[in-house]
């Protein structure tokens, strides 16, 4: 996504313009206006000139975001600056200046004429002179707050009103026919009518032209200041980087500004020092608080080879380190994208705000016009039917419906920031509440991932040590969680690992390689049973582990049983407390795992899931996922390679923030803390945020609903209410900061009070089939591996078909389905692309 920056925007009406209009652009797929931040994102292949110039076009301005306007200035530096309040200190301005000569206006045409407060000798009985000077106050507000006139009367020429259009409509129709009116009164004076100079002189707006303008005026600078509160969490990450770091060159400390460090550079980090970049720890021990990242406040321990980020602070040590990541690739970089992408994408709730606010300004005008013509009909006088139509004019509030969903998004989205929740998108942070299955990997989502070595079960024949020696030469070449626990019992024991070749990991399965001229292999009991016999009481002991929630592993050697090794993880202290909070929300709990039931379930039972699914692997977890979709919405959550498809495949996927690169990048929210009980917090806190999102809504309609008929006087004749143009100025001012005010109130939402949780009925859930059906396809035809991914890819797009797992060298294609599907469907589909069918079985 392309970000850009937007100026120009003053209300809903004109973001929905800027995005309609580059819509319109050959190339772009989507877009995405944001008036919070006035910035923009835009996906698809047009280029930047192209989008620049529409906007231009629609009568705003743009510039890509990361173009520094200024030399010698950062991209971070830039964005920081981006995101400071120019506004308020404006407005501020414009403000002080518009009371002074207001204060002196409404002494005038209130103050002396409803309560006689005395006036200089000067003005007594001269009403002319005091409707001059009206007149020129006036344009001293009017000339301070031009910016109205500009921007309205601009977007008005586009044939694209906005909200300036109407304060200066509102605004320019209040003067325009009271300076009718002082014109009328020094022709009813020169004749002598003093009866019709005091008719005219009751006749004057002048205070209302100018009262409409300072008061919306407030109501903006008050709108700014809230605003500028929304994107506290944005600034205060940006404020965490680091400006300067001291690095290595030609055997030399040197400081030099952040961006001078590159990539394998070393740098070096003394205790009270923030960590400029990522990097590895090549020399040192210390205690790191990563509280900026993760918000856990207890220091990590780091020693040679862990990985340290940019922005947390070193308490104790002295550390070198080799800079792994730089500038915009470091992870509080990332987060701080990640930020900045979700307040510049819309919710889908969004899109009726969107649809209304398009046509809502010329709907007031339209609106205001009639109601003017129709008071003049009835009788009224010219005077009453304008003030009728003005009050239409400054009393609609499109603001309040284009900022009551992303001033929500953006408060939410930053709380999580804070407490290490990231969502990537709008849409990820409305939709992570609706989630009624929650599937959990087990191995470092549910355990944590470091599993050790409990039990050594050598066959007959062999000792422990050389079970042990045969699995560490098997192990050593495989980056598997189960493998480095084998590999960190071995290297206890000081144990030489022998040298292996041909070393194939089968995920789902195991492991074989050559180890001179033995072939070893190593994995679970069907992948083992297949290469050599198992006694039935060797299985019975693998039972008897598996029951005590251990996973066990067979090795052998050549054709015969080594023995077994167990390992277990253990499980998070935070697992069953979380998995408790899902459930009391009304989610179903699942559990996946490539382990076998037994162990599966042990782990499940001390968890506390509602359903366990075990023996999975890869490519099936993402094919249970696809199942259980069909029962409800789906968040996926995990933290491994193996679980990129699965978190791809979810409604929602929720990554592990220590998992890999590739499940982050997959998955739709970021856990930093790597803590399971943050599933139930970023649940909580999009239920929270979507719930604010309906509230801005409902005050937004019902404000706009009630006050624009107040405004036209429909209750006059059945009340006798009348609305005062200076009063619905005032409201319209006070209706958009009310909606940021409430979507502030986020702030003090707490996310991990679980006491609050509404006690949701659960949602009745199927049991998943573990065991697909399968059928077996003879083809003739491939000759490579890209045959093998183009029958792969055309059976797996049927929505039957699971997995198809294609050989070339055998010339068969096993495909597993989730659902009934004729032979004559399987056939056609592969001989579609020019393959023969021999048979199906």
């Amino acid at each position: 996504m392309e970000q850009y920056t937007v100026t120009g925007m003053s209300c809903a009406a004109c973001s929905a313009r800027v995005e309609k209009a580059v819509s319109k652009v050959e190339g772009v797929t989507s877009c995405s206006v944001s008036l919070l931040t006035n910035s923009m994102g835009v996906e698809g292949t047009a280029s930047s000139a192209a989008i620049i110039k529409a906007v231009e076009e629609a009568g705003y301005g743009a510039s890509r975001k990361g173009e520094t306007v200024q030399s010698g200035k950062s991209r971070s530096m830039e964005a920081e600056e981006m995101l400071r309040d120019h506004e308020t200190p404006i407005l501020k301005k414009r403000l002080v200046a518009s009371l002074g000569f207001l204060i002196v206006l409404m002494y005038f045409s209130m103050g002396h004429m409803m309560w006689n407060w005395p006036l200089s000798p000067f003005f007594e009985g001269n009403h002319v002179a005091m409707g001059l000077f009206q007149m020129l106050l006036t344009i001293s507000i009017m000339v301070i707050n031009q910016k109205f006139f500009i921007s309205g009367f601009k977007s008005l020429w586009h044939k694209a009103p906005n909200m300036d259009t109407l304060v200066a409509l509102g605004s320019a129709a209040s003067f325009i026919y009271s300076v009718y009116a002082l014109f009328a009164m020094t022709d009813a004076q020169g004749r002598g009518d003093m009866e019709a100079v005091m008719y005219y002189m009751d006749e004057f707006y002048f205070e209302s032209a100018a009262m409409i303008l300072t008061l919306i005026t407030v109501g903006k600078m008050l709108e700014a200041r809230s605003k500028g509160k929304t994107t506290d969490a944005l600034k205060s990450l940006m404020k965490l980087a680091p400006k300067t770091a001291v690095v290595e060159r030609n055997g030399k400390e040197m400081e030099v500004s952040i961006e001078q460090v590159k990539k394998g550079d070393i740098f070096v980090v003394r205790p009270g020092e923030n960590i400029p970049v990522d990097g590895i720890v090549l020399e040192g021990m210390s205690a790191v608080n990563e509280a900026a990242l993760t918000g856990e406040s207890i220091p990590v321990d780091k020693a040679a080879g862990d990985m340290v980020s940019a922005a947390t602070l070193n308490q104790s040590g002295f550390m070198k380190c080799e800079a792994t990541r730089v500038g915009e690739d470091t992870t509080l970089s990332q987060i701080i994208q990640m930020v900045s992408d979700a307040a510049a994408t819309k919710a889908p709730i969004a899109k009726v705000a969107d649809k209304v606010s398009g046509v809502f300004v010329p709907a007031v005008i339209t609106i205001a016009v009639i109601t003017t013509i129709v008071w003049l009909l009835a009788g009224e006088s010219i005077g009453f039917a304008l003030a009728r139509g003005i009050s239409v004019l400054v009393i609609s509030c499109p603001c309040a419906l284009g900022l009551a969903t992303p001033v929500a998004i953006m408060v939410g989205n930053g709380m999580g920031a804070k407490h290490g929740i990231m969502f990537k998108t709008a849409v990820s942070l409305e939709e992570t509440g609706k989630m009624e299955i929650v599937a959990l990997d087990k191995t470092g989502t549910i355990t944590n991932g470091d599993p050790r070595v409990t039990d050594i079960i050598p066959a007959e024949g062999i000792t422990a040590d050389e079970l042990l020696r045969m699995a560490y030469a098997l192990e050593k070449p495989s980056e598997h969680p189960l493998a480095k626990a084998i590999i960190a019992y071995a290297s206890q024991k000081e144990m030489k690992a022998v040298e292996v070749k041909e070393f194939q990991a089968l995920p789902g399965n195991g492991l074989t390689a050559l180890c001179g001229e033995n072939r070893l292999n190593g994995g679970n009991y069907e992948f083992i049973r297949s290469r050599a016999e198992i006694s039935a009481e060797m299985k019975k002991r693998s039972e008897v582990l598996a029951e005590e929630g251990k996973t066990p592993l067979f090795f052998a050697k050549d054709e015969k049983l080594a023995g077994i090794i167990a390992v277990a993880d253990v499980m998070k202290e935070e697992s069953r407390q979380a998995v408790k909070e899902l459930q009391n929300m009304g989610i179903h709990v699942v559990m996946l795992t490539g382990d076998n039931e037994r162990t599966a379930k042990a782990i499940g039972r001390q968890a506390g899931v509602d359903e366990v699914i075990a023996g999975v692997r890869p490519e099936g977890k993402e094919a249970v996922i696809r199942r259980l979709k069909k029962q409800g919405k789906v968040a996926m959550v995990g933290d491994g390679i193996n679980d990129a498809p699965a978190l791809t495949r979810a409604d929602m996927g929720i990554a592990i923030g220590a998992g890999t690169d590739i499940a982050i990048d997959a998955a739709d929210v970021v856990l930093m803390k790597s803590r399971l009980t943050d599933v139930p917090a970023a649940i909580r806190l999009s239920r929270a945020t979507l719930k604010n999102i309906h509230e801005n809504l409902f005050w937004a309609f019902f404000y706009n609903t009630v006050g624009i008929p107040l405004a036209a006087g429909v209750w006059i004749p059945v009340f006798g209410l009348k609305l005062n143009p200076m009063f619905g100025a005032a409201a319209m001012s006070l209706s958009s900061f009310c909606v940021v005010t409430n979507a502030l109130r986020l702030n003090l939402f707490r996310m991990y009070d679980a006491g609050k949780d509404k006690k949701i009925k659960k949602k009745k859930t199927k049991k998943v089939e573990e065991k697909s059906m399968e059928k077996t396809m003879k083809i003739e035809g491939m000759m490579c591996g890209h045959c093998e991914a183009r029958v792969k890819k055309c059976l797996e797009k049927l929505p039957e078909v699971d997995v198809a797992e294609v050989s070339h060298e055998a010339g068969t294609a096993v495909v597993k389905l989730n659902a009934e599907i004729s032979d004559d469907v399987l056939r056609k589909t592969v001989e579609d692309q020019d393959y023969q069918v021999i048979s199906v079985e």
